[in-house]
């Protein structure tokens, strides 16, 4: 695999890295497949996509996960939107030019929750959206983790 940015270092077994697409933002959190416990990471704050990808690309590189999660916005009723067609083709790029499989997930609500829980904690505002981002990101691969427990399968 010589894609832009990828490392040739094996990846870490069970590692995810899940990213809360946005035009503006991008939320990033960090989870473990074993442990099934999930983190908010950091905030990607660029709007040049190449610039996206350098640092989508260094975090890959240090993280090394087996497997990346995007959210798929959709209305609460299930239909799409502009930005439905904006996070699946993020998605599409990501594993194009990192050549590590991305499973995209169900969204709806996770922006709403991470600032209601932000807001508890007293981090909610103008300099509670780089973290809501992140907290969306981690909340969306928790549920990825819970969703496989309740089944029994496997992530």
């Amino acid at each position: 695999m010589s894609t832009a940015g990828a490392t040739s270092r094996p990846p870490e077994p069970g590692t995810l890295l899940a990213f809360d697409f946005g035009t503006r933002r991008i939320g990033v959190a960090l989870g473990n497949r074993v442990v099934r416990v999930a983190h908010p990471l950091t905030t990607i704050e660029i709007e040049a996509k190449a610039e996206r990808f350098a640092a989508i690309a260094a975090l890959i590189d240090e993280w090394r996960p087996e497997r990346l999660l995007v959210g798929r916005p959709v209305h609460m009723d299930g239909a799409m939107h502009e930005m439905t067609a904006r996070a699946d083709r993020f998605a599409r790029q990501l594993e194009g030019r990192f050549g590590v499989p991305v499973t995209q997930v169900d969204e709806r609500g996770t922006t709403q929750a991470a600032q209601a829980m932000l807001g508890e904690a007293g981090g909610a505002g103008r300099a509670g959206r780089s973290q809501r981002d992140a907290v969306a990101a981690q909340l969306m691969l928790q549920s990825y983790f819970d969703a496989a427990i309740s089944s029994g399968s496997g992530v």
